[in-house]
């Protein structure tokens, strides 16, 4: 069973995303910041993470940086889920190493599942 990493603050964003995810046959583990992220990374060996960037204690970009720069988890794919929708923070995760970047406004959990499956 694949395991996707979550890395939301938004209570009710991350219930609909465990619940769909999990339908799917995912197992899913959830972080509510940055540092928890990074130890939750760390611990479960996720196969995939869906990274908010507006974050608590530590922002997604930094989050997205520590990962790329280790490599122990530089291989896993990340699929940013922001409400930044600028071209420069677009630029700026997929050059920090994002697979893919998906402004929250514009996207249907069956975008999000369709994107989860095409990378893992």
């Amino acid at each position: 069973m694949k395991k996707i990493l979550v890395v939301e603050d938004d209570k009710f964003l991350v219930n609909v995303l465990l619940s769909k995810l999990q339908k799917e046959g995912f197992e899913v583990v959830h972080a509510f910041d940055g540092e928890e992220a990074l130890a939750k990374v760390r611990e479960k060996k996720p196969d995939l993470i869906l990274l908010d960037l507006i974050l608590p204690v530590k922002d997604g970009f930094d989050v997205l940086k520590e990962l790329k720069e280790d490599g122990a988890t530089k291989n896993i794919p990340v699929i940013i889920l922001s409400n930044l929708g600028q071209e420069t923070d677009i630029e700026k995760g997929k050059k920090l190493g994002a697979v893919d970047y998906m402004i929250k406004a514009n996207w249907s959990m069956k975008d999000v599942i369709a994107k989860v499956k095409e990378y893992l």
